[in-house]
């Protein structure tokens, strides 16, 4: 009898290893399978980009949807961003008694946190919320409608009239988008520093001007071009794949902003690393 269990347990051991094995290997296969997926989309529409002037109105109504649209909420959070990491630099130098020492040097700290980090990853998350989800329930309504299916009948691409349009929005708009959120980011972060620390324009502004450098600004519109593309993508990839119904809709729309978040934390991780 204890051989039988000892036997037994050993079994359920093996068993057990083989399933969490398993289980592993096929979410590995998903994920390698679901990213080459999403580079056979990006070249399947990167072809269709010398038709942009030809379809320009499709092109202009999603940029009117990514940009004008979003640009109200863009500016909201932008603004409590730099108010955000003002408070929080002070703060944290007021708590070694450090603020007077740091004070010629504190815009400079702002800026460079906003510009390099903050306003592009969190004006990411806004679009991949706002529009990444509604991307990824149009494009799935029309999947499981059958309205894409009427489309390959009568010749058009799916991938020129629903992704290119809106790959290229989001690439256009998303640095754009980006400049105004860091304008309102430093203002509020001046506003806040002004009320709370006294500090002056000349001081704050002044710290800004010495010691920010043209590199930040690159590396802020960098990763919101590739964050505005990777929005674009993921949302219309998981459009794309959406099945059940109305159920399935909603299930590609969490999908797509899940995705699409966490891709936005790696790639902004990778950057930090690389740069």
């Amino acid at each position: 009898m204890i051989h039988y269990n000892k036997n037994k347990t050993g079994f359920r051991a093996i068993r057990w290893a083989e399933n969490t094995f398993a289980f592993i290997g096929r979410n590995i296969l998903d994920f390698f399978q679901e990213v080459g997926q999403v580079i056979i989309l990006l070249l399947n529409v990167l072809k269709y980009f010398p038709r942009i002037i030809k379809d320009r109105k499709l092109v202009l109504e999603q940029m009117g949807i990514i940009g004008a649209d979003s640009l109200p909420l863009v500016l909201l959070i932008g603004a409590f961003t730099g108010a955000i990491a003002a408070l929080q630099a002070t703060l944290l130098f007021s708590k070694f008694n450090m603020l007077e020492i740091t004070r010629p040097f504190l815009g400079a700290s702002i800026a460079t946190a906003v510009f390099t980090e903050l306003t592009p990853v969190l004006t990411a998350l806004v679009i991949a919320g706002r529009v990444g989800g509604a991307m990824a329930a149009q494009i799935g309504t029309m999947t499981v409608t059958e309205q894409i299916d009427a489309l390959e009948m009568m010749a058009i691409d799916k991938n020129r009239f629903l992704a290119m349009p809106r790959l290229f929005a989001a690439l256009v708009m998303m640095p754009v988008l980006a400049v105004f959120s860091n304008v309102v980011a430093i203002i509020g972060g001046f506003i806040l520093t002004n009320i709370k620390f006294d500090f002056s324009s000349y001081t704050f502004f002044d710290s800004i001007q010495s010691f920010f450098k043209m590199k930040e600004i690159f590396i802020s519109l960098s990763k919101s071009f590739i964050f505005g593309g990777v929005t674009a993508l993921i949302g219309c990839h998981v459009g794309f794949q959406t099945t059940g119904g109305a159920e399935g809709v909603g299930k590609s729309t969490v999908r797509s902003f899940t995705i699409t978040a966490a891709a936005i934390l790696i790639i902004d991780a990778i950057f930090g690393y690389v740069i």
